[in-house]
């Protein structure tokens, strides 16, 4: 069997796949399966085992609808035999439409959207959500494949060292899910005196920026300093603690196999967002009954001030971190 599995993005939900695909794998080698996603994002899937192939695409190669007829083309040359769209956006709508108009069986990812808007301002009484990990799980058993997730995968080796690594990622796609800058700042500061080796993870020229003007004795920025996004994991994959938002980062570093402290404001883990293999006590966030006020966190805060996040101090970040 030849599946075509397909997620373009975000880079975090891309992440959350790479379990998922590997428990698959690992659990029937005679299937074969291909990736598609976005180009940037292969380094993801350089761990896989052998019946694994990403395909990386640059989607501005195929925009528009004669693009996306061009690229249907191209993958259906490649002879699938069934196509698992765990994106479902106009672009995986489009290519899975002419999959199965082909004859090929098709399934697509149940997001949970009502699920998901009815928690909005009703965090602290609402249930758990299933993780997105298992939603992800739940589509390849509609095609008749069952399988267990794996509670680890193979990592890099987190050798003793002598001084212990934490790496900080303080940025995330929209405002109300980053933790005040200055009060990040002072975290590290505070880590670094106490002896911990700080890294700091962002991309883009002006985050950059930032996390240069942070460093310091004990504390480096590796953004845009590694040679791309498979030196970023390799050095995730050897840190003891990752401190992240609700973020790619967040996931990439799970992925790793690295435990991660997560900070939660304007989302909530209850949404099904939470790192594979994360429990809820790795999180720090505050009991308000304004959360989760958005399933992604680009919602303006109604009160203007994002206390969610300010109302979090940097002591107990770093409390956490010390005493767990």
């Amino acid at each position: 069997m030849h599946l075509l599995v397909i997620r373009f993005s975000a880079m975090g939900d891309v992440a959350m796949t790479v379990p998922v695909l590997y428990s698959l794998a690992v659990s029937h080698p005679e299937i074969q399966i291909t990736m598609l996603t976005r180009k940037h994002l292969t380094p993801l899937f350089q761990w896989m085992p052998d019946n694994v192939k990403c395909l990386g695409v640059n989607l501005k190669d195929y925009d528009g609808i004669s693009g996306l007829g061009r690229l249907y083309k191209e993958l259906k040359a490649m002879d699938f035999d069934a196509v698992a769209d765990i994106h479902d956006v106009l672009r995986t709508q489009y290519l899975r439409l002419r999959f199965r108009l082909s004859g090929k069986k098709v399934v697509v990812i149940d997001k949970g959207r009502a699920e998901k808007k009815a928690i909005l301002g009703n965090g602290m009484t609402s249930p758990f959500l299933k993780p997105t990990i298992e939603r992800y799980r739940d589509v390849f058993m509609r095609l008749g494949i069952d399988f267990p997730l794996v509670s680890s995968m193979p990592q890099f080796s987190n050798s003793p060292k002598d001084t212990k690594q934490i790496g900080i990622a303080p940025f995330a796609a929209h405002e109300g899910k980053i933790y005040p800058l200055d009060k990040m700042h002072q975290v590290a500061d505070m880590l670094a005196d106490r002896g911990y080796q700080v890294f700091l993870f962002g991309a883009g020229k002006e985050e950059q920026a930032t996390l240069e003007s942070w460093e310091r004795e004990n504390i480096r920025s590796v953004a845009g300093r590694l040679g791309g996004l498979g030196h970023e994991l390799e050095l995730m994959g050897t840190l003891d603690l990752m401190i992240s938002m609700d973020s790619s980062n967040m996931h990439m570093a799970a992925m790793m196999g690295t435990p991660t402290l997560s900070i939660w404001g304007a989302t909530h883990p209850k949404a099904g967002f939470m790192a594979w293999g994360q429990k809820e006590d790795s999180t720090i966030q505050l009991p308000l009954d304004c959360r989760p006020c958005s399933i992604y966190g680009n919602k303006k805060c109604k009160y203007g001030d994002y206390r969610c996040m300010t109302g979090i101090t940097p002591e107990q970040i770093v409390e956490k971190v010390v005493n767990g």
